[in-house]
Order: C-alpha cells, then structure tokens, then sequence
C-alpha cells in the first residue's frame, strides 16, 4: 500500500459517518482516591470530546491518571464528580458514580486476557458464547471470518502459547471485537513487544479498524506510536490528570509506515515532545519532592 502523504484532515477521509456510534463525551470529570483520608486526586476537572470512530491517542507523564480514566469509562473505577457520557447516554454522573460494565466498551489489557487452555479460534468466540446471543454455527463462523480478515488464518486450532506475542495481541484485539463493541479502550497495550514486532502490529490494528470503524482510546508512552495511529492526540498534565493540549493528527488514512517520513508527522511529533517533555519534568520534579 502506498504511503498517503496529503494532509486532509482525518475525520473527512477515514469512513465515518454522522451516524456511526461511539461517541464518548468527558464532562469536567473529578477522581479522588481515598476522599476521607490521603485525598489523592487523579484526575482534576478533565473534559474532552471523541468523535464516534475516532481514534484517540492519550500520553502523558507515568501515573498521572491516565488508567484512571479508562477505568472510569470502563465501569472499573467510580467518578467523584463530573459526567460520562456515550452516544448520549450517560455511564456515570452525580447520582451513579460507577457505570455499568458492558459489551460496548472492551478493554484490551496490557498484559493479555487469553485463556491458554482454549484454542485461539474458542478464545475469539468465548463471549458470544457465554452471552448466548447467536448459535453455536453462528458465532464460530463469525470467529473463523473475523481471525480471517486479521490475518489469523490457520492459527484457530493452535494455543495462544503458540503465538508470537504480536500475534496473540492480534487474537485478543479480534477476541474484542467479536462482541461488536462501540468502543475499544487500550492501555498500552504493545509496550512489551519489540519495536519491529510493534510496527507491525501497527499497521495490523490500523487495517483492522479500518473494516470495523470502532472508537478507539488508546493509552501509550510512545509518541511515534500515538501521532501514526491516531487521528487525535491528547496530552495530559502530570497528576492531577487533564488535557493540557488537544492535536488533531492531519494527516489522511489509510496510512501506512510511509508517513514517518513525511515533514507534516515530524512536525507533529515535535509539537508533540515538547508538550510531553515539559510535564515529565514537573512530573519528575514532583516526585523528587515527595520522595
């Protein structure tokens, strides 16, 4: 595939639609750990919009409450004020702090979720399964399809024990995908692999949204990673977590690694750093004071 080098805005090229879904909504969101004792706040009044099918890329500084966000969307972790909100429906608010776990929001864990005792074909089809929404018939030709169209064919009767790490993240991601969720939510999840392994598994994921058009928000500390993959960057201060500066990534999909050579992304990457490097120092500085 050749290398997309024009700079029209991501959102008027990647497929979506006004009516896709999966639009997250963060409304002037509050978390604070322990309120009656050490007050640890994680994330201090943070707001911000994700377009349904947006890829959304958040770094910052390590735990600034980044994971705690996700966690909040998620239904993990409750809210201490503020809203969330998708599609317009709200997760979380004044009178529910902790939203409802459910199957329009999947988490892909950094550390992998595979059961190694399935094969990886009975691991992509264990939640329709267990949901009992389709046949038995059903579910495992979705499954064959969907690790077909991943580039999976001839592992379904292999164990995940099998696998290249970056395969395995590929049978996970397609393991979420399988309950046609609205929204995939990444915490880092190829910080282990190496990074040959992880362009590859870049280009994976990006062919992978493209047949899906999920929403994706997406935790790294890899700045290249976040500015290739993402149409929209968001950069968090250090603790307490909000956004400190919103770039949307103008450069057209689909992409391929091409686009690292462009001027236009090592433009972005600088804009990028220079936010990024500036939080890390009060970061550091911080923890310097509190050691």
């Amino acid at each position: 595939m050749a290398a997309v080098m024009e700079t029209t805005p991501a959102r008027a090229v990647s497929g979506r639609t006004a009516a896709a879904q999966g639009a997250i909504r963060i409304e002037d969101v509050v978390k604070v750990y322990d309120p009656g004792g050490a007050a640890v706040m994680a994330v201090d009044h943070c707001s911000l919009d994700i377009a349904a099918g947006e890829i959304c890329m958040i770094v910052g500084p390590s735990g600034c409450g980044k994971t705690t966000l996700l966690n909040a969307i998620a239904g993990f972790h409750s809210i201490t004020s503020g809203r969330i909100w998708l599609d317009d429906q709200l997760l979380c608010g004044p009178e529910k702090p902790l939203a409802d776990p459910g199957s329009d929001r999947v988490v892909v864990f950094q550390n992998g979720a595979l059961f190694p005792w399935k094969t990886n074909l009975d691991n992509v089809a264990f939640g329709p399964m267990m949901q009992g929404r389709m046949s038995r018939k059903e579910v495992y030709e979705k499954a064959r399809g969907m690790m077909a169209d991943a580039g999976l064919s001839g592992m379904e009767h292999n164990y995940p024990g099998e696998l290249s790490s970056g395969l395995r993240r590929r049978v996970e991601i397609v393991r979420a995908l399988m309950n046609d969720p609205k929204v995939l939510l990444f915490d880092e999840p190829y910080r282990a692999l190496d990074s040959l392994t992880k362009s590859v598994m870049h280009e994976a994921l990006l062919e992978i949204y493209y047949r899906n058009k999920v929403t994706i928000f997406f935790i790294t500390h890899d700045l290249e990673e976040a500015v290739f993959l993402g149409h929209k960057l968001v950069i968090m201060t250090s603790r307490p977590c909000r956004p400190k500066k919103v770039i949307e990534v103008d450069i057209a999909h689909p992409r391929d690694y091409g686009v690292l050579t462009s001027s236009r992304f090592r433009q972005i990457m600088d804009e990028t750093s220079e936010v990024v490097h500036e939080e890390a120092r009060k970061s550091f500085a911080a923890g310097e004071k509190e050691g």
